[in-house]
């Protein structure tokens, strides 16, 4: 059997807490479940307040709610990040900066690793 990820699980953890799309909407502060809808299918991908909002309702990180996007968000950083380092090490950067940027690089790749297995 072939796992598909989902592209956010917002509708999963509402589910979860039983509650309505209107219900999540009148909690985020917006007058009816639609643009809820519009999240949980992916069609709209919600501001940073109600993402947080969401985040808050369902007691779950960002990262998980909206994994496909946050994988998405990794791969682009970690195709970009050897570029800066090079870039960082031919303007003379300072040292600090480019451990930072080699353990961040690293960091991305085990957890890129992690996640293949």
């Amino acid at each position: 059997m072939v796992f598909i990820p989902l592209q956010n699980y917002l509708r999963t953890y509402r589910r979860r807490s039983f509650l309505s799309q209107d219900e999540v909407a009148f909690l985020l502060g917006v007058r009816t479940g639609t643009r809820v809808t519009r999240h949980e299918g992916a069609h709209r991908t919600p501001k940073m307040e109600t993402a947080l909002g969401y985040e808050v309702l369902f007691g779950v990180p960002l990262r998980e709610l909206f994994a496909s996007e946050a994988r998405k968000v990794e791969t682009i950083i970690r195709q970009r990040l050897p570029e800066l380092i090079r870039l960082v090490e031919k303007t003379g950067g300072s040292e600090a900066k480019l451990a930072s940027l080699r353990n961040l690089s690293e960091r991305l790749a085990q957890h890129h690793e992690n996640a293949c297995n």
